[in-house]
């Protein structure tokens, strides 16, 4: 049997993100109970619902592909093709209604990156990434803006807690060197990155399902996404992610971050 094309591809990872939407505006804003794994993050019915439907969609579709949920695991990891899921990313906003959670779908073909799409369901915002081409938001081709000054680039991070001991020393030292350090976004800050309204996301703790599916989408906005050396993120990267949408500014932090300059 042959691969699918890329756009086929795409076509059905759109169709995943479209059903995504449906269960999370069904329990967005409604009383749903929220049980605490292992690493005291939250998971409610809505996450487990979600990537239930999407896994047996992706099973019956393609039942060779490989998958890496953030809430069931991975099944044939070793596959060319294994699709990542994060059906909430941003439980904790999620929990409690703001919308800036987001889906995060993506394809690594080879363990690499190959597609990637990020789904806010309630504003009905979509961007999607495929390797090599061009970052589409709600069907129109973004950017990502210049900004090779790190005193004015503004800088997005989740949450300050996600840095501890040394990173937290690590990060403050970026964080006094730009412009507007803010907090609160998840994945939604990478997609305003690759729409040219912030310029840096900078993160700790991160697991692949967090940001496999963002990779091509700020790579093909023009941007740039490494770990905290620069290095290309991969299954065994540490959980450390800088985000540019500038090369320049990309540069520039990350020597802020290893202690260069």
């Amino acid at each position: 049997m042959a691969d699918p094309s890329t756009e086929e591809l795409q076509i059905f990872a759109e169709q995943l993100a479209g059903l995504s939407g449906e269960v999370a505006r069904r329990y967005f804003r409604t009383p749903v109970d929220v049980d605490q794994k292992p690493d005291a993050s939250p998971v409610t019915v809505a996450d487990r619902e979600i990537e239930s439907i999407l896994r047996e969609r992706i099973e019956a579709a393609f039942p060779a592909h490989g998958i890496l949920g953030e809430e069931f695991g991975t099944v044939r990891g070793e596959a060319r093709y294994v699709w990542v899921l994060d059906p909430i990313d941003g439980t904790k906003a999620f929990i409690t209604g703001k919308p800036l959670f987001g889906t995060l779908i993506g394809l690594l073909e080879e363990q690499k990156p190959l597609l990637g799409l990020i789904d806010q369901p309630i504003l009905n915002e979509r961007w999607v990434g495929i390797r090599g081409r061009k970052t589409y938001f709600n069907g129109r081709p973004v950017k990502t803006r210049a900004c090779p000054d790190i005193g004015l680039a503004a800088m997005y991070s989740t949450a300050p807690g996600m840095f501890e001991g040394k990173d937290a020393e690590t990060y403050a030292r970026l964080k006094q060197r730009v412009r507007y350090p803010m907090f609160g976004t998840d994945c939604y800050g990478y997609g305003l990155l690759a729409l040219g309204f912030a310029d840096l996301v900078v993160e700790a703790q991160l697991k692949t399902h967090d940001f496999f599916p963002i990779v091509p989408i700020v790579e093909g906005a023009g941007g740039r996404m490494t770990d905290w050396q620069g290095k290309p993120l991969g299954p065994n990267s540490d959980g450390h992610v800088l985000a540019a949408g500038d090369p320049a500014l990309h540069a520039a932090a990350l020597a802020i971050l290893n202690g260069h300059t």
